[in-house]
């Protein structure tokens, strides 16, 4: 009586062939390549330099630790590393602890 009759209402012909899906999905895939060029590949350019560093870490070395104490090496082992924070005075820290490699003679300077 006061409701009226509802009727599906036809669709519009769907774009054909490959270009319709392609378009649909081109934002999504931007997007990663940016987040790629952006975030990614810097982050892993980063993660090389550090791992290189630690390989090349010697005794003599001045370095600075992620709780930011300054030192200079002493022993290197696998994993481990001695740094003489003080006349001596020795500290033993994780390879990946150290964050920064320092020129030499910098504690001199401090």
């Amino acid at each position: 009586m006061f409701i009226s009759n509802a009727y599906a209402q036809t669709t519009a012909a769907a774009e054909p062939g490959l270009m319709g899906n392609l378009t649909t999905f081109l934002p999504l895939i931007l997007m990663f390549v940016v987040m790629y060029f952006l975030m990614i590949r810097p982050q892993q350019k980063r993660q090389k330099e550090l791992k290189a560093m630690m390989d090349a870490l010697a005794k003599g070395d001045e370095v600075v630790t992620a709780g930011g104490i300054i030192g200079k090496v002493s022993k290197v082992n696998e994993t481990y590393v001695t740094i003489e924070v003080a006349p001596n005075t020795e500290v033993v820290v994780q390879k990946n602890a150290i964050t920064t490699l320092l020129p030499k003679g910098t504690l001199k300077s401090l």
